[in-house]
């Protein structure tokens, strides 16, 4: 064959790589609740960015992340493989402190950083011949354990913390290690400073290396901070609306908390933060910017674009800052509003614009479906415990799976208290590790989590109770231990029970 003849092949063997082998960009948003869309149902926050990319994409109702804590669920993203079984159930404690025991148990110890001998998605895609970028938020280790340990070829903003801190999102950012020397104009919003870097490495790429860009935006996380004008904006729709004039509030319980200022639950009943409203418009504003310049540089036909959270909305602490309603109450809990997320895939080519999947899936499942979309080999003996959605977003069948479950043997920082969870179907069991009792929904029919049928269906209660615990089993979930401090005296102050 000729040279020229050479050439062609090559040509038409680089396009088919190209068409097959899509860039693939990861949006992880953190604390961000179900709701917090207008296609969700937000009738508050400002998103026709996001509304529009759920236009072009596949809108998931019953995605889950698999920890109501941000640590675990990032680290099953990245793994394939739940929390429980890595190693790393709460928030990664950067500074080395442990959590204190607040009430009848004491929590389980666990693992400060995501290990090396795990093999990561980015990993993965790195050995497949992508470019992998990490952008944002990390908190899966301190120096020794950044993304760049773990497959990513360049890390923006990613290191041992969790949130801006006391820095805040507006320059500099001193509490942001890899971030606090950033040559940047003082004020400059940390959201729209990531959404800048991102938009040079889609400018720098190499055009003949499909990429796969893991963007975690700090926000919404506290401190709840968002710029002055559309706060305005926002305090202005609020008194239009009359909310100015109403308690949106309602007081609960005491529960376990290492600060007692923020002991007391106190839920947000309507969606009605302002400055939280104008957290969300600037992510939606970012990501639109994304979106353009995918169109401008030619590649939103080639480009998969993922958007999700790693838990439930913020509702019940720490001012409480959205509401996650008809959901039960919020990060740090069991219940539904600590772990059901938002979810839009857009796969062009494959997914229908515009379509609806009820099919409960979790965040470890991204794994195995980012390496069927990129054209690789799966890797069941490392994403063991998620499977690829692909039959889902090309509307070619349903999932081989029984359940998914969850393991938190912590007390949050937002009121819930140690427990596991089960979703089988449209049932699902949670047992509350304090007291060994259990509890039993049905979901279609109570998506709010009010009716306790554990009682009223006992073969369903029993069977489900012991799917759960045979697979506490075969992970080797570590269960929290009696605490022999604490004091029954105190019972009242610290329960973290919703009812």
């Amino acid at each position: 064959m000729s040279s020229h003849g050479n050439e062609i092949v090559s040509v038409k063997k680089t396009l088919g790589d190209r068409m097959t082998r899509p860039n693939i960009i990861f949006i992880l948003l953190d604390d961000f609740g179900w709701r917090d869309l207008g296609c969700y149902g937000s009738g508050f926050y400002e998103t026709p960015n996001m509304d529009a990319l759920c236009a072009q994409s596949m809108r998931f109702t019953d995605a889950y992340a698999s920890c109501p804590v941000c640590s675990p669920t990032r680290a099953s993203v990245l793994t394939g493989r739940y929390p429980a079984r890595v190693g790393i159930t709460n928030f990664v404690d950067w500074v080395g402190r442990s959590h204190p025991a607040r009430g009848r148990l004491i929590d389980v110890p666990y693992l400060k950083e995501l290990p090396q001998t795990e093999t990561s998605i980015a990993q993965a895609l790195r050995d497949g011949g992508y470019a992998t970028w990490h952008v944002g938020k990390w908190h899966l280790g301190g120096p020794g354990f950044y993304p760049q340990e773990h497959g990513f070829e360049e890390n923006v903003g990613g290191c041992e913390v969790g949130s801006p801190g006391s820095s805040g999102y507006f320059s500099p950012w001193s509490s942001i290690p890899v971030l606090a020397d950033t040559d940047v104009p003082e004020g400059t919003y940390l959201t729209d400073y990531l959404t800048d870097r991102v938009l040079g490495l889609i400018a720098s790429r190499d055009p003949g290396r499909p990429f796969f860009l893991n963007l975690c935006y700090y926000t919404v996380h506290t401190p709840i901070q968002g710029k002055a004008e559309k706060i305005a904006k926002y305090e202005a729709r609020i008194r239009e609306l009359g909310l100015d004039r109403v308690d949106t509030f309602e007081e609960g319980d005491f529960f376990p908390c290492a600060h007692r200022k923020e002991r007391r639950i106190r839920r947000r009943l309507v969606q009605s933060d302002p400055v939280y409203a104008a957290m969300v418009e600037s992510m939606d504003e970012n990501v639109g910017r994304i979106l353009q310049t995918l169109k401008a540089e030619g590649i939103a036909d080639e480009t998969v674009v993922v958007f999700t959270s790693d838990n439930g909305g913020l509702a019940t602490s720490e001012g409480s800052p959205t509401c996650n309603a008809p959901l039960a109450e919020g990060k740090g809990w069991m219940y539904e509003g600590g772990t059901r997320e938002p979810l839009l895939v857009n796969w062009p080519g494959a997914t229908a614009p515009g379509s609806v999947c009820g099919v409960p899936v979790t965040s470890t499942d991204f794994y195995p479906t980012f390496l069927e979309m990129a054209g690789l080999d799966p890797m069941p003996e490392q994403h063991c415990d998620g499977v690829s959605l692909a039959p889902l977003l090309k509307g070619a069948g349903g999932l081989d799976r029984e359940a998914i479950f969850w393991h938190y043997p912590h007390y949050g920082n937002q009121g819930g208290t140690p427990g596991s969870s089960v979703r089988a179907g449209n049932y699902k069991l949670i047992e509350f590790f304090e007291d060994s009792h259990v509890e039993l929904y049905h979901l279609r029919d109570d998506i709010g989590e009010d009716r306790d049928l554990a009682d009223e269906l006992p073969a369903v209660t029993a069977r489900l109770s012991r799917l759960l615990a045979d697979w506490r089993e075969s992970i080797e979930a570590r269960i929290p231990q009696p605490n022999p401090d604490f004091t029954p005296w105190r019972e009242r102050e610290i329960s973290g029970r919703r009812r």
